[in-house]
Formats: structure tokens, sequence, C-alpha cells
């Protein structure tokens, strides 16, 4: 696949999603909301892949929208933004959290606006010391979108979400970590190293199990603890037939390393 915005690379079965619009600190245009769209698709069907990493190029993870791509000339009628988050990131988000597959994502640099909801809609994150994470949809007068308002309070606490989205002021991945809004903080330099090693340790993990462990985690805050015993119940009897499960099991015996699947 050929792309322009971004970059997009298969190995050792983890699938590389790079944001790859740098002078732009990696903001968001239509054709690149296609190209992700068309990279995740290949995700999603490759039955070879069983992990994804994303990560942006250069000095920035991703910068939220690009304004310039919505500009508007006098006496143009505004933009429909409902439109915008409605066709491209609302998709994009729901695409991210229902991959049965774990995304890491690594974020290099700044993540703002709607670039630092789309990285905490992934599973698991880890942030160059240099990055930091900008709620800045108050400072033009909007709300966070792209999952931002609901994931936001869960990963941090409702007096720390609200301030962050009201003020727009920036945290550093170093707080981040402090908080639990992140997994780790990593050197820059070790960055990708570490989110690859990760990568490839996930994806010779038992693909399946860990996809039931993501859906039950996402949805559990939402659900009550007697439907959330039933979800657990359905999972333990969809898994304990599975292949991995059996040579999970074969090789906890025989006391070797499991060759997993993803089945």
């Amino acid at each position: 696949m050929n792309f322009k915005t971004i970059e997009y690379s298969v190995n050792n079965s983890v699938a590389v999603l790079t944001l790859n619009r740098p002078d732009s600190l990696n903001s968001f245009t239509i054709e690149m909301h296609l190209e992700v769209k068309q990279a995740l698709k290949a995700v999603r069907e490759d039955g070879d892949i069983r992990c994804l990493l994303l990560t942006g190029a250069g000095r920035g993870f991703c910068a939220g929208q690009d304004l310039n791509d919505r500009s508007v000339s006098a006496g143009q009628a505004a933009p429909d933004l409902g439109e915008s988050v409605e066709n491209y990131y609302n998709p994009l988000i729901r695409t991210i959290t229902s991959l049965e597959k774990p995304v890491i994502c690594a974020v290099n640099g700044v993540a703002a606006g709607a670039g630092a909801s789309i990285a905490l809609a992934c599973d698991i994150v880890l942030a160059a010391r240099s990055a930091s994470f900008i709620q800045s949809f108050s400072r033009i007068g909007l709300v966070p979108d792209s999952g931002g308002t609901w994931n936001l309070p869960r990963a941090l606490s409702l007096p720390r979400a609200k301030a962050l989205a009201l003020l727009g002021e920036k945290l550093s991945a170093e707080q981040a970590e402090k908080w639990g809004m992140i997994w780790q903080c990593i050197d820059n330099e070790k960055l990708m190293p570490q989110a690859i090693t990760i990568a490839e340790h996930l994806a010779t993990q038992p693909t399946k199990g860990l996809s039931r462990i993501k859906k039950l985690l996402n949805d559990s805050l939402s659900n009550s603890l007697h439907l959330q015993l039933e979800l657990e119940k359905d999972a333990m009897r969809e898994l304990g037939k599975s292949d991995d499960y059996k040579e999970g099991v074969a090789a906890f015996m025989a006391k070797r390393v499991p060759t997993f699947r993803g089945r």
C-alpha cells in the first residue's frame, strides 16, 4: 500500500502505523483519515497481524485536527464540526477500541486535542519523556471529542479531567505516568525500541484471549457487577475451546514455552 500521510509496515506480526505529516505535527486532514482507515482495515482483516503499534513522525505525535483543512473564508457558512466527528473521528475511535488485537501507542511528542484522545483510546500508552498531552479544545471554544470526555475521567478521576479540559494546560508525560493516565514514560531514545519489544511480545501471546480481556475491561465501567460476571463466564466458556488455551495448558504441564497461534 502506498500512502502520502502515513507510513505502514508489518514485521514479526506487528503492524506499525506512523502518522506522517511532521511539518504540521501530524494533524489530521481528510486524506489522513482515509489512509488511516485503509491501514486499520488491513490490520483488522489480516490474521497474521496480532498487534498494532501507533506512533507519529517527527517531534509530535498528533496535534489533532488540521484547522487549515477546515478553514472558512469570509462570507462562507461555518463548517459542520459534528459531521466531521461523525464521519471521521468517531469511526476511528470505534475501530481502535473494538479491534480484536492489542493496540500500543508510542507518543513521541505532543499529543493535543484529538491527538490526545486517540492516544487514550489505545490499550497501552507509552510516552517519550519530552512528550506532553494537551486538552486544547477549550482554547477554541470546543469540547474534547474522539472519546476524550469518556476516557479522560476514567483514566484520571473527574476533578483532574475537568481541570485539564477546562484550563487546557499541558500535562507532561512524567506527570501523566504519575497520575496513571499512561502506562510508562520512557527516555526519548528508548521509546520505539521499548514499544516494539512490547508489541512483539503481545504478538506471540493468545490473541483471542487478549481481545476478550480488552473488551471486558473497556465495557466494565458501564456494566453492573452481575452483568460483568456473566460476560466473564461467557468469555471463559468461549476461550476454553480455543487452540491457544489447549496449547497454554499443554505447555504448562510439559514445562515448556507455549507457541500460541492466535486461535
